[in-house]
């Protein structure tokens, strides 16, 4: 056994604790949409967490994202209310945009999520627009923009990292990359030495991390952060993780190797750390840990199904100005 210090130990149970929230939010959402509760498909980030968990350990509340149309784990990891959140996917009115927006557009403002994005690449230009508005403001907050291999090849990536790279801004770019574009391996369309290397050839800062490993994910982003607070400019991540599900839950991912897909589930980030808690002596802790996100995860599950229907009147309330009542 490998003895480890009180903080370490804090931020390891922190961090995990994060990766089953989200992990058992996926899963227990996925058998309500299969069971006929949630309208709509999903798209889980289960083999995903580490790169949430461990990019929103760096920020504080009052920092802002923008996310993906894969957005649970961020929303999660950034603070959002499961309850909240759950209710939205049932499309309830104490959802966290009152049932409006559903799975591919949870957004919470109170703890500086501006939302997901059901267009690729849509997030970019949000977040450079929006830590352009902190730096207007005089605001010491920053902006961390997560998407995917596949938004790399499109043009808002260029363009947002150009405008932020000019106007240093305080943005953290975060390519989850996870291998595909929807069902495209992303390696077979895309050019030249990868991510990290069109950031750099912007002068930003950049750094590539195994995005299996929360630990070595929370560490790039907390040196990447406190850059950031300095007014250093934009930073980067490339974080090489792997989506253990289809593009969406009806997808069973035929296309895959089945090889490599075997030892990427070996791969599993919760795996990983459990395996790293046990060499630190921390089982006790994790099962407690386990037992308190089965709680949170029926909690939540029980106030979405509880919840009301939005009133069919509210349909275009928040949506577009529909003038003084009749």
């Amino acid at each position: 056994m490998t003895a480890i210090g009180q903080n370490e130990r804090i931020r390891a149970l922190a961090l995990l604790r994060t990766m089953l929230r989200i992990r058992r939010f996926e899963e227990v959402a996925e058998i309500a949409q299969r069971a006929g509760e949630i309208p709509g498909t999903l798209h889980l980030s289960i083999g995903q967490e580490a790169v949430a968990a461990g990019v929103c350990s760096a920020l504080e509340r009052t920092d802002l994202i923008t996310s993906t149309h894969r957005g649970h784990g961020h929303s999660i990891a950034k603070g959002a209310s499961l309850v909240a959140m759950m209710a939205e996917l049932f499309g309830r009115a104490s959802g966290t945009c009152k049932g409006k927006g559903g799975s591919m557009h949870i957004a919470d403002f109170s703890v500086g999520m501006l939302g997901a994005n059901g267009v690729v690449g849509g997030g970019l230009g949000i977040a450079v627009g929006a830590a352009q508005g902190l730096r207007v403001r005089g605001s010491n907050a920053i902006t961390a923009c997560f998407f995917g291999d596949g938004a790399v090849n499109r043009g808002p990536f260029l363009e947002s990292l150009n405008w932020a790279a000019t106007f240093r801004l305080p943005v953290l770019f975060v390519c989850e990359d996870n291998g595909f574009a929807a069902f495209t391996e992303t390696a077979r369309v895309t050019a030249g030495a990868g991510p990290a290397a069109r950031a750099e050839a912007l002068d930003i800062q950049n750094v590539v991390v195994d995005g299996n490993d929360v630990i070595a994910v929370a560490d790039a982003a907390s040196a990447m952060v406190e850059r950031l607070r300095r007014k250093a400019g934009p930073a980067f991540i490339h974080a090489q993780t792997y989506r253990l599900r289809g593009h969406t839950i009806a997808d069973q991912g035929a296309y895959r190797d089945a090889e490599t897909h075997s030892r990427q589930e070996l791969r599993d980030p919760i795996l990983l750390m459990r395996q790293r808690l046990t060499d630190w002596n921390l089982s006790e802790d994790m099962q407690k840990l386990q037992l308190q996100v089965e709680d949170d995860i029926s909690a939540a599950l029980a106030g979405a199904r509880a919840a009301v229907f939005p009133a069919p009147e509210s349909a275009l309330a928040e949506v577009q100005d529909i003038g003084a009542p009749a």
